[in-house]
């Protein structure tokens, strides 16, 4: 029972099943077990605080933070260590405790109305064996495990946003009671497979509430994102590579690097950083270094200084620069030094920063730069000239390309569907996704840039914001008389909450790959399908008469 597994929560799950052996993304069966076992007492978790809601009672806002770590811990590539793993299910258990005595149906009455994740408490030997039971395949039913699973990996992805938000103290009580509520929901075996879809809409609108608090707190602590050229050369300093998404690290770090003649470089995700007017200030902010996250065994090797991983995207690193990974956060790899420090305290970067002092400068991968910045703010202040290049037709399409970058051959495809596109279409972008076509080539149209960066995956609120602007703007009545194509990759579960988004939003006829989710049973993939258009990929020249009839 200990050797097997079973997860598919990501795009490159093994055979477009799941994985059972062992994670294409590196996570053992022993990792993947606790990984289930920490989602399973989250629920249980929920369960308690959802029923202590009902009788008025407020839930304290570290508890809250607590289960929206414990579900980012279990995103893809986001945490390997098992032992950090066992000790939050410890924690969560310990704390599931504390609040069950609170509950009045806990005097006078029995609790038989809580399932049974919210009253397990098992000590750690049995928690290998509890997690063998809990896991994906423990819901029989094809459809409503298709439907639990889709909530739970929506949630997830609502978790990274509402723990970015939350670095920067920025909360809503209303969004950590909907993610618990609907956690709980996932437990609750009378829920039909209609109620769970209304349930997954509602997941949807609760995506866009979190990506809007999250828009809120990066916008009014960094300000709003700004066109702007990056680096991608290097310096001839030390220097200290941030990878991941938490914005709030960064800055510490920044901070702290002041006057120490180390410089600090973004990779992957964090390159959007560069865009916000508040990172600007740092003389030691240099650049962009490398692509995406799967790319980092190569590049990692040849930056020579330490890598901080703030969030996912982890790949199983290497021994000759795992001594130089670091963690924190969510983020966790057994034997990589983790830095410790919770929501609203100042973590201490000095083991890092004096690290990179003994490394030799990072080695140039190449030169050059790359613009980006364009977030809702800085393209509304562009309205006027985009709207006169629709109505003229010098721009006849956006492409929306947004989403995650991987491993896998296929994703080739939308390097090559963007060098396809006609020359009158603009690319909105936002996530991994764009390191497939941010260094093309691609040229403008009347001084607009083909490709228009909005920032992280986190911040594709941005996408939905300029639709609904557009929208406006020209009067429609359905957003999907807009002329936009959704053309999106996917990889995790963060993408997973930004379809559901789009879904709840209107937006139809979104095309997915390079591989429809396999955790979308036959039966529910059809209502995607029937009632929203849901569609795969086919090959670049299909599509491109497919979108354009040319």
């Amino acid at each position: 029972m200990e050797n097997k597994m079973f997860c598919y929560q990501c795009q490159e799950t093994a055979g477009c099943t799941g994985c059972t052996i062992s994670g294409v993304c590196g996570k053992k069966p022993d990792m993947a077990a606790m990984q289930d076992l920490l989602v399973y007492v989250t629920k249980g978790l929920s369960a308690v605080t959802t029923a202590l809601r009902r009788e008025g009672t407020e839930i304290p806002q570290a508890v809250s933070q607590l289960i929206t770590h414990n579900l980012f811990t279990t995103i893809t590539n986001a945490n390997f260590d098992k032992d950090a793993v066992t000790a939050r299910i410890q924690e969560t258990l310990s704390v599931k405790e504390e609040l069950l005595k609170q509950l009045k149906i806990s005097g006078s009455q029995d609790l038989s109305a809580l399932p049974e994740a919210a009253l397990w408490n098992g000590p750690e030997s049995e928690f290998s064996a509890k997690a063998a039971t809990v896991g994906v395949l423990s819901t029989e039913n094809e459809d409503i495990r298709s439907l639990r699973e889709l909530i739970t990996y929506g949630l997830k992805g609502l978790s990274a946003y509402t723990k970015h938000a939350n670095a920067l103290l920025h909360n809503s009580a209303e969004l950590d009671a909907f993610l618990q509520r609907a956690l709980c929901a996932t437990l609750d075996n009378t829920l039909s497979v209609d109620d769970l879809i209304a349930l997954t809409m509602e997941v949807g609108k609760y995506g866009v509430d979190g990506m809007a608090l999250l828009d809120q707190a990066n916008t009014e602590t960094y300000g709003h994102p700004e066109i702007t050229k990056v680096s991608i050369g290097v310096g001839t300093r030390p220097g200290i590579l941030v990878s991941g998404h938490d914005l709030r690290d960064l800055e510490m770090l920044l901070e702290q690097t002041q006057g120490s003649g180390v410089d600090v470089y973004t990779h992957s995700e964090m390159l959007p950083a560069h865009y916000y007017p508040a990172f600007k200030k740092y003389p030691n902010f240099i650049g962009n270094y490398g692509n995406a996250w799967w790319k980092q065994k190569e590049e990692f090797e040849k930056f020579n200084g330490p890598i901080l991983m703030t969030t996912n995207c982890i790949v199983p690193p290497k021994d000759s620069y795992k001594d130089r990974l670091y963690t924190t956060g969510a983020a966790g790899y057994a034997g990589c030094r983790h830095i410790p420090g919770k929501i609203g305290e100042e973590k201490d970067f000095s083991q890092i920063i004096e690290h990179a002092k003994r490394c030799a400068a990072p080695e140039e991968l190449e030169q050059g730069e790359i613009t980006g910045g364009f977030a809702h703010n800085q393209v509304l202040a562009l309205a006027d000239q985009i709207v006169e290049a629709v109505k003229s037709g010098t721009i006849r399409r956006f492409i929306v390309m947004a989403g995650c970058d991987g491993r896998a051959k296929s994703r080739n495809y939308y390097t090559e569907f963007a060098q396809a596109l006609p020359r009158d279409t603009v690319i909105l972008t936002a996530g991994c996704a764009k390191y497939k076509y941010n260094k093309l080539d691609l040229g403008d149209i009347g001084g607009i840039p083909r490709v228009l960066d909005a920032g992280q995956c986190n911040d594709s609120y941005s996408l939905a914001v300029i639709a609904l602007k557009l929208k406006e703007v020209f009067g429609l009545e359905d957003i999907n008389e807009l002329p936009i194509v959704y053309n999106i990759a996917w990889y995790e579960q963060k993408a997973v909450i930004v379809l559901l988004a789009l879904l709840y939003l209107g937006v139809k006829n979104i095309h997915l790959g390079p591989t429809l989710p396999a955790f979308l049973s036959p039966n529910v993939a059809k209502v995607l399908t029937d009632t929203f258009g849901i569609a795969g990929i086919g090959t670049v020249e299909d599509d491109i008469k497919l979108f354009f009839g040319e």
